[in-house]
């Protein structure tokens, strides 16, 4: 579904629409009667169709063609165009599944505009469809760190009541399952969960993709803030909703009731917001791209999603979760992880958090060869080691300092290390590195190691004060 379809018994006038589209960057197929239309279809259904409606020597007419694509194929949509048009065959077009009508001769921008205005709502749809099918098993939470366990309190304490939470975090930390916990652990739960992609929807667009639209030849076609009504509407990095729709938002939220596009009449509805963002919204607001009201509208109740580095500790159970998953979806073997495979992972910088952890137990699964253990050596972040004589290669860093100086950066980096590693267990990480506690303590205060609380979760970092005196 990646193409457009475009069919026509004139061949001037599907050449003449395939080159306007094509110089606009869609790519195109061509059909001159029913049956290469419908053998196109069945080959492969187009991202949309353009379809005459009368069709010289053809079994099929359009409104034929359109009852059999609809039947069959309905998440692809159709502009019908004729240079016969009237208003009865409008409404026929329109009430079996058409998207739109349009009548020869055409305007090209009309068309242009129809037709993405088309493929964006039939985007939505389906990744809408897709977030339902996926709902149940993107809400569930994995974790055993202080971090994790810090963050579900807060979301459970959430989740009976409608208060409007703004989820804050980097990019792949989760905070979209975060939200749908809120929602599958909520008096909601059987109401829509419905997710707007603010930095995904073009700003021309946002305002029907939200509010809907009506029209004397299309009637009523819902927004996603009707579609939730009764449930959760989740705007997903809401930093990237354009400026002029933030005001109208913010009326719903005041209001709880707003108006279609093209349309009069008040429509009441009944959401609970959740919103999430992974840029400051406090500079926005100074910025003057994001309006302060509607900050504090959203921002009820803050929670903070832990980055992965928050929460190493759980970096093993993700992993076998996510090894199951492709197990049980993709087919993948059902590896297990080694202890140094385990070790490496959990020292490895995790800029894409839990999404890029993911990818990367994907990978391995795919390019791995075996179903025995996931050893290190088939992670990244191996190369820093010499195969042929197990030699370990210094940092540029390391190797232009004298030994005393080179020994105490490599201890103190190791050490902090390997404490954020264990959550900042001093036990956990004595037993490990192979010392007696009591001998780690000193090290770490020889070194100016400390451990912290940051966000309820300890933390080991260097004492800038004792290292300034040092």
């Amino acid at each position: 579904m990646s193409d457009i379809l475009i069919v026509d018994d004139e061949r001037d006038i599907r050449e003449l629409i395939s080159d306007i589209l094509e110089d606009e960057g869609f790519a195109t197929r061509l059909a001159g009667n029913s049956d290469d239309a419908m053998a196109a279809i069945n080959t492969e259904p187009p991202a949309l169709m353009i379809l005459d409606i009368w069709l010289k020597d053809s079994r099929m007419d359009g409104i034929d063609i359109l009852k059999t694509v609809k039947r069959d194929n309905p998440d692809v949509p159709v502009v019908i165009i004729s240079g016969h048009g009237n208003i009865e065959i409008a409404v026929a077009a329109i009430r079996q599944g058409a998207y739109d009508f349009i009548e020869k001769p055409f305007n090209i921008d009309q068309l242009l505009v129809v037709i993405r205005r088309a493929m964006e709502t039939s985007r939505l749809r389906r990744e809408n469809q897709s977030l339902k099918r996926r709902e149940v098993s993107s809400a569930e939470m994995l974790g055993q760190s202080a971090a994790f366990r810090g963050l579900l309190n807060q979301l459970d304490k959430v989740t009976k009541s409608n208060g409007r939470v703004m989820l804050t975090g980097p990019a792949g930390a989760g905070k979209e399952v975060a939200a749908r916990y809120i929602h599958a652990h909520s008096a909601r739960a059987d109401a829509p969960f419905v997710t707007v992609n603010c930095a995904g929807v073009e700003p021309e667009n946002m305002e029907e993709v939200l509010f809907g639209r009506e029209s004397a030849d299309r009637g009523v076609e819902p927004g996603l803030l009707e579609q939730a009504h009764g449930g959760v509407v989740y705007f997903d990095e809401v930093a990237d909703m354009p400026l002029g729709t933030q005001s109208k938002i913010l009326r719903v939220l005041v209001d709880q009731q707003f108006t279609r596009v093209g349309g009069n009449d008040k429509v009441r509805v009944d959401l609970r917001v959740i919103s999430s963002t992974n840029k400051n919204l406090e500079a926005a607001i100074e910025a003057e791209t994001f309006r302060q009201e509607l900050f504090h509208r959203l921002n009820v109740v803050p929670i903070a999603v832990p980055s992965l580095e928050e929460r190493r500790e759980d970096i093993p159970l993700l992993a076998e979760h996510f090894i199951s998953e492709f197990n049980q979806s993709q087919g993948l073997p059902q590896r297990s992880l080694s202890d140094d495979a385990i070790a490496l992972m959990q020292t490895m910088v995790w800029p894409g958090n839990v999404r890029q952890l993911k990818n990367l137990v994907e990978r391995v699964l795919i390019l791995g060869d075996g179903t025995g253990p996931i050893e290190a050596r088939e992670l990244p972040g191996e190369d820093d080691r010499n195969e042929e004589d197990g030699r370990v290669v210094l940092s540029s860093a390391l190797a232009t300092l004298p030994l005393r100086e080179a020994r105490e950066a490599f201890e103190r980096e190791y050490l902090l290390t390997q404490i954020n590693r264990f959550g900042g267990n001093i036990s956990r990480t004595a037993n490990f590195v192979g010392m007696e506690r009591s001998a780690l303590h000193r090290k770490l205060k020889s070194l100016g190691v400390v451990t912290s609380a940051k966000s309820g979760v300890r933390v080991a970092h260097v004492d800038e004060d004792a290292e300034a005196q040092g």
